[in-house]
């Protein structure tokens, strides 16, 4: 699920506030596999260089997940 969304951003240039409602859910039930890591870590970096834009109004971005 995570990679169809992080797709989808790409590919449409924009995070919509339903997927990141949705990445923020499987994020804090930890719901992801390891791999997803570096995908989210990309979705990120594209928000942040402006190539991806947030639908939400919200300037708090989801939290990224700390592998200990």
């Amino acid at each position: 699920m995570i990679r169809t969304l992080i797709a989808s951003a790409f590919q449409t240039g924009y995070l919509s506030v339903e997927s990141e409602g949705l990445l923020r859910q499987v994020l804090e039930t930890k719901c992801y596999q390891p791999e997803d890591l570096k995908d989210i870590e990309s979705l990120y970096e594209a928000i942040h260089t402006g190539k991806i834009k947030r639908e939400a109004s919200s300037k708090n971005l989801m939290k990224f997940p700390i592998l200990n």
